[in-house]
């Protein structure tokens, strides 16, 4: 792995991690759904732009195009939107700890429920996390986080995880941005029809919500997306999940430098064995590393 390849996932995992602060800041003066869906119709729009203008098209293959759906319907719409609705209540660094674990839950679905094989190592990983995230939500538990904003990060982590299992090995075919795009735009829709059921319009304007509506339309949302299909098109998406291990490091440390969220002794050692656990999960996936 290169030095690029390095830097691009290191700046992948900042931008990830750093969604969930942007996002607490959103929901804090906007209802949660109709801002995503706003953030999803602008990213997917600019993303489309751009992509036309590199030439990018369209015409995608049967496989992409049932990407662009699963995508947009499960991550866009469900794992954001449950997640976007939680931080009402949840920090973002336990959000951001929770959606973390989505590289456990995928190996864990993909030996339970597909009979692949996992060495040793992986096993361990997975057993490491586990353990790791127990500790965390009991130390949280105890402390009086809500139990609703907790059960809607779950959902929206497994909606994340079958999104992931569903479209393995699906290919952009070189329209990467133009993939981004359109599966934004399908979950905008989604979200745009659940906001105006469900939420009125309630916006308290300030400096803070402007800013932190164009960086997670712009940051997160539309150029880390586009380092992630970049990366794994560059070092295969075995080696690009393996920085997944740095997201609830820069979840919890981005929401407690922006947020003052608190930041106990059992929180860093959860994170810090979260992480480890993710990171051996997908180290024993690297061919001739476990």
């Amino acid at each position: 792995m290169d030095l690029r390849s390095i830097g691009m996932g290191l700046a992948f995992a900042f931008m990830w991690s750093s969604a969930f602060t942007s996002a607490r800041m959103i929901v804090a003066d906007a209802p949660p759904l109709t801002a995503l869906a706003l953030r999803f119709l602008v990213s997917g729009l600019i993303g489309i732009a751009l992509a036309a203008a590199l030439g990018q098209s369209a015409r995608l293959s049967r496989a992409s195009w049932r990407g662009v759906v699963i995508f947009g319907i499960c991550q866009n719409a469900l794992y954001l939107g449950f997640n976007f609705v939680a931080m009402q209540w949840v920090e973002a660094s336990l959000a951001a700890i929770v959606a973390s674990t989505m590289p456990l839950l995928v190996a864990l679905a993909g030996w339970l429920i597909f009979g692949e094989r996992v060495r040793p190592l992986g096993v361990f990983g997975l057993l490491l996390g586990m353990s790791g995230v127990a500790l965390i939500m009991g130390t949280r538990l105890s402390g009086g986080v809500e139990v609703l904003g907790l059960v809607f990060c779950g959902i929206g982590v497994l909606a994340l995880t079958f999104a992931t299992l569903a479209v393995r090995g699906a290919s952009a075919g070189g329209n990467v941005l133009m993939v981004v795009g359109l599966q934004m735009l399908v979950g905008s829709a989604v979200l745009a029809v659940v906001a105006a059921l469900t939420e009125p319009w309630q916006v308290t304007w300030s400096a803070r919500l402007f800013w932190a509506f164009a960086y997670t339309t712009l940051v997160p949302g539309l150029m880390a997306t586009w380092i992630w299909f970049m990366l794994v098109a560059r070092i295969g998406a075995v080696r690009a999940a393996t920085f997944h291990f740095l997201n609830p490091f820069f979840g919890v440390l981005v929401a407690w430098a922006l947020l003052g969220e608190r930041l106990g002794i059992w929180d860093v050692v959860g994170v810090v064995i979260v992480a480890l656990g993710i990171l051996a999960v997908q180290w024993a996936k690297v061919p001739g590393r476990a």
